[in-house]
């Protein structure tokens, strides 16, 4: 047990409770919605937990939290973790296909949802009789009518006496499901101690966050970056977090930075690409931000860069996982560098192999292995695919990374995106930051394509910037562009313009579809 966490710990009471004490005025939401002080937020979690309590809710079973980033969000997550019960947030936005999985799967027993997610969610729970539902806001009767409860009315008959269940650091304490870049998602089981793990060692450690900080992020609470951002991380230190329920968009974004003038800025590489066409816009004001942070994919050089020079401000780059619940390695304020996402995190260690399992020297590309606290107990039920990707203390992250001299570490894709030309490796990560590079492309996304021997040849999917140029679409621009910065092995064999990427809900390519449409497009599949 890492020193300093007890070993009989509940989030709700460490997150909610003790914060509520000390500082019961503070506030503790403020955004778009109603502002909410600690005190007001820790009772709607006790609500919370009667509610659930007197809909049965045993410790262990799992409930489902289908609502945007909200007050109401909040006080499920910790009313279900004060039962004992297991929170399990997803998206809001989800199909049918999606949350019939989520049911399924983890067998939830409760299931809050919002009205918005009341159609596509009630044609999924057909086929889950057992799972009682909360209905948060109004939304005409269905086919689950005798099966919902209206979640106001319930918080306001709920009693409070119920106390925090008794749980252990190691006990599970919630789900959190991947993302879906590589195909389904599955379940990442975290036990209690591990919010704990990363506030320490990340929070507080790399960002040195304090109780005057207000975080904003972009990234939404049910994904595993946002979970932290938006919610235990300025509860660790008694801060104020800005919730933003509406799909994330670069122009609201800007409004509520300004409006609300947030001290740190939490997002990702594609929105702080929108961020920066949309300040070409109209105002853009960061002067309020003094950390800027990116995950969930690599942020580019040039990204970077731009942002530098527009705003002042250096973004961290970090590399986190659902598997490891939040950031594992990460730059450092002040010694960021372009194109690195920096050395690992205090508390955390990370190594590079070969497919041997052999440790390689700096400047080797190699499988990026990562050991910490925080590290998830298992797949929910997957337990052959648990055993696969922990190994003796060590998580295989899937990903293809080296580490420069200084001990940087660096990015060079998905295992399954990485791509072998000429006998030598290219990383779509460097070829898609050269295509950045041109002030024409606002996105792109590089993947592997097979010719009719399977030999392995680059292919770009790029989105262009409104302001391109009739010479750019031709793409002979960009391929000569490109040829200028990078080998020839590496440069795109061929540039197809789209009108977006396809992203999962968290903001990450789905370059495992760009393959696809490729293999579709006539390509030959790699030979196993």
């Amino acid at each position: 047990m890492p020193q300093g966490i007890p070993l009989r710990i509940n989030i709700a009471a460490h997150f909610l409770d003790g914060p509520a004490s000390a500082h019961p005025q503070r506030i503790a939401i403020a955004g778009e919605g109603p502002a909410f002080t600690y005190a007001q937020l820790a009772e709607l979690s006790q609500r919370a937990a009667g509610a659930f309590a007197a809909s049965g809710a045993r410790p262990g079973d799992r409930v489902l939290i289908v609502l945007p980033d909200s007050a109401d969000f909040i006080a499920a997550f910790f009313g279900a973790a004060r039962t004992g019960a297991i929170p399990v947030p997803v998206n809001p936005q989800s199909r049918r296909a999606d949350y019939e999985h989520y049911l399924a799967d983890t067998g939830a027993r409760i299931a809050v949802v919002h009205h918005a997610a009341l159609a596509e969610f009630s044609r999924a729970a057909k086929a889950a009789p057992d799972c009682r539902v909360f209905l948060c806001g109004d939304a005409p009767n269905d086919a689950l009518s005798a099966r919902i409860d209206r979640w106001t009315e319930a918080l306001s008959s709920a009693s409070l006496a119920a106390g925090v269940h008794d749980t252990s650091a190691g006990d599970a304490a919630f789900i959190l499901y991947t993302s879906g870049s590589g195909g389904r998602p599955k379940g990442a089981v975290h036990a209690h101690k591990d919010m704990l793990v990363c506030a320490e060692n990340y929070a507080q450690r790399v960002l040195g966050l304090w109780s005057d900080d207000v975080m904003f992020s972009v990234s939404k609470l049910f994904f595993a970056y946002g979970l932290g951002n938006g919610m235990y991380f300025p509860f660790s230190v008694g801060a104020t977090t800005i919730l933003d329920p509406e799909r994330p968009r670069a122009d609201r974004a800007l409004e509520i930075v300004a409006r609300n003038r947030p001290t740190v800025f939490f997002s990702v590489p594609t929105f702080y690409a929108a961020l920066l066409a949309q300040a070409e816009k109209t105002h853009a004001d960061f002067s309020s931000v003094r950390l800027a942070v990116s995950a969930g994919e690599p942020l580019p050089a040039e990204i970077f860069e731009r942002f530098r020079s527009r705003f002042g401000i250096e973004i961290l780059d970090g590399i986190g996982s659902t598997e490891m619940l939040h950031i594992f390695i990460s730059s450092r304020p002040g010694r960021a560098r372009p194109g690195s996402c920096g050395v690992p995190v205090p508390g955390y260690e990370a190594k590079i192999v070969d497919e041997a399992g052999a440790e390689l020297s700096a400047g080797e590309i190699g499988n990026l292995l990562v050991r910490g606290e925080s590290a998830f107990a298992e797949y929910w039920g997957i337990p052959e695919l648990t055993a696969r990707t922990k190994r003796s203390g060590w998580v295989l992250t899937g990903d293809k990374f080296l580490r420069d001299l200084d001990g940087y570490f660096h990015y060079c894709g998905r295992a399954d995106d990485m791509m072998k030309v000429s006998g030598m490796w290219v990383s779509p990560g460097e070829v898609e930051n050269a295509l950045l590079g041109h002030p024409h492309v606002a996105e792109a996304a590089v993947v592997a394509e097979y010719d009719q021997d399977g030999l392995a040849r680059p292919v770009a999917y790029v989105v262009l910037r409104a302001s391109a140029t009739a010479d750019v679409r031709s793409a002979h621009d960009l391929r000569e562009f490109v040829h200028a910065k990078l080998a020839g092995y590496k440069c795109p064999h061929e540039i197809r313009f789209i009108s977006e990427l396809p992203k999962t809900a968290t903001g990450k390519i789905q370059r495992f579809l760009l393959r696809d449409r490729a293999r579709d497009a006539g390509a030959r599949p790699s030979p196993s």
